[in-house]
């Protein structure tokens, strides 16, 4: 019997044993799940890189050569696609429309919704969180049944088939969202800041543009991007409010540009074309991503 209770391990060596073999269990399984994510992702960026990079490709290629060998490389870089692009498609005056019209609506909202998230996210008064509600269910509304009033509306102020007209029209429908994702930003900053900046000497205005306001610059900064991204490419609006073709924004050039050649069309021209409408949401995306993850991780934890 003393030999057997000698042989015997107590439960305190026991249980070592077992984390390390729990351990390598949880190991494993995270180099699994690591490893099909990777696969995934890799998949992923293939299906959208690729054709990215073939209609590049293309945009410098002749008619023929598309037709003729699609996949490979361009016999001789043909850059006045771009010109004819330009020019003869008018994405010149378009693309000059389009940030006419996007950068004015962008600032627009930033400005509104940064002050309506403000006061509802700061300050208590009756009503606040029925504002709130409301604005909320701005967000779930959808865009195509408010097309018909509001092409009523602006017929009504003079304001359709005008940059104004689409302006305000981009605002509207941008500020919930705006609204929305500022809101836990400025929920979250300290409320001492805020008082010392009063007891400094300044006022609301001053304490919301001075202080208050570069504190939540990562959020601004993301909800910017996320508005750029979604007003550039917007197309339901300004076909049904914008029908002055010397006002037509990008998406709608595009568009009357791709369906006017019919059986004669200019591929090179074409995909010049589409490089030129991408290539501004890339150099954006591409250069303020690592705000855009910071900023959506703070405003969602915090």
């Amino acid at each position: 019997m003393s030999v057997i209770a000698a042989d015997r391990k107590p439960a305190s060596d026991r249980k070592p044993a077992r984390d390390r073999k729990l351990t390598r269990v949880a190991a494993s399984s995270d180099r699994r799940f690591a490893a099909i994510s990777h696969a995934l992702l890799i998949v992923w960026s293939v299906i959208v890189i690729v054709p990215m990079l073939w209609v590049l490709m293309s945009s410098f290629k002749s008619t023929g050569e598309i037709l003729s060998s699609p996949f490979s490389l361009p016999d001789h870089w043909r850059i006045e696609n771009y010109a004819n692009a330009w020019t003869d498609a008018n994405i010149g005056r378009y693309f000059l429309n389009s940030v006419i019209v996007v950068v004015s609506a962008l600032v627009l909202v930033m400005l509104l919704g940064a002050m309506c998230a403000y006061i509802l996210a700061r300050f208590e008064f009756p009503g606040r969180r029925l504002i709130y509600y409301v604005m909320l269910a701005g967000l779930t509304f959808p865009v195509f049944l408010a097309i018909v009033p509001l092409f009523f509306q602006l017929q009504n102020f003079g304001l359709l088939n005008t940059r104004p007209g689409l302006i305000l029209t981009y605002v509207a429908f941008a500020l919930p969202f705006t609204m929305f994702f500022l809101y836990s930003f400025f929920r979250s900053l300290p409320h001492d800041v805020y008082e010392a900046a009063l007891i400094d000497g300044a006022g609301d205005w001053r304490a919301f543009f001075q202080v208050m306001l570069p504190m939540a610059r990562p959020g601004m900064a993301a909800v910017a991007i996320f508005n750029f991204l979604g007003l550039w490419n917007q197309f339901l609006l300004p076909v049904a409010l914008n029908t002055d073709q010397d006002m037509w924004v990008l998406t709608q050039g595009m568009a009357a540009y791709a369906s006017s050649q019919v059986y004669d069309i200019d591929y090179g021209a074409l995909f010049a074309a589409i490089v030129i409408t991408v290539v501004p949401v890339l150099i954006v995306y591409c250069v303020f991503q690592r705000r855009i993850a910071g900023s959506v991780s703070q405003g969602t934890f915090r």
